[in-house]
């Protein structure tokens, strides 16, 4: 009788774990499902996407005290460039006050407001309304600049010397239908870190008769005097 009184105990201790174990184990699963249901159809991808959304679409954030940029040159004669700054479209296809020739917005050093947008062509256009133009710009006000098509062939070395004192590197070399995307501004003291140049190339050309497009992200320091 004893004997049979300890088989039935450990039998009963046995259904009882058994049921414990069980419940956790359906438990699991519910939770697994519940989990499932809520991210199943958003790819964790696009969960960080989402979360780590940076001004202008840029890789990483800009530390304080600098103005998030992102910027394209044209591509071919088709699609015009673009400005983004501080989250804002400065200049683009879609605002429509891009154009053939150099692409130039100028922004306030200190706060970041637009001051205005321009284009200058530069094939069938006077270089003098771009010489004006350059000749009005304020001290410490942010130059942006993109190619769109041909930028240079009525490009003079007067033009050529006022971008170069914005900080330009390689406005003197700038030929027929490269592509250029540069960032300066009126009284800086070195050589800009923000400019890309790709020449037009037949053996290297994307596009018949144009280079690839350029684009360039990074933060400016804003202007604190």
């Amino acid at each position: 009788m004893r004997a049979g009184g300890i088989l039935k105990l450990a039998a009963l201790v046995s259904v009882f774990f058994l049921a414990v174990f069980l419940a956790f184990q359906l438990l699991e699963m519910n939770l697994d499902f519940s989990l499932g249901n809520m991210f199943g159809s958003m790819p964790v991808e696009e969960v960080h996407t989402r979360l780590d959304h940076y001004k202008c679409g840029l890789s990483k954030p800009c530390p304080e005290g600098h103005f998030s940029f992102k910027m394209a040159s044209g591509a071919a004669s088709v699609v015009g460039p673009k400005i983004c700054l501080e989250d804002n479209i400065l200049m683009s296809g879609v605002k429509n006050n891009v154009g053939r020739g150099i692409n130039i917005a100028l922004v306030n050093g200190k706060t970041g407001d637009l001051i205005k947008t321009d284009y200058f062509d530069m094939w069938a256009g006077d270089v003098n309304t771009l010489i004006t133009f350059l000749k009005t710009i304020e001290e410490g006000t942010v130059v942006m600049m993109a190619t769109f098509d041909d930028s240079a062939s009525k490009l003079n070395d007067e033009s050529k010397k006022m971008i170069g004192e914005l900080g330009s590197s390689s406005i003197s070399t700038l030929g027929f239908r490269d592509n250029w995307i540069f960032v300066g501004g009126k009284g800086i003291k070195t050589k800009s870190p923000f400019e890309q140049h790709i020449k037009n190339n037949a053996d290297t050309n994307k596009y018949e008769g144009w280079p690839e497009v350029l684009e360039m992200e990074g933060c400016i320091p804003q202007r604190q005097e």
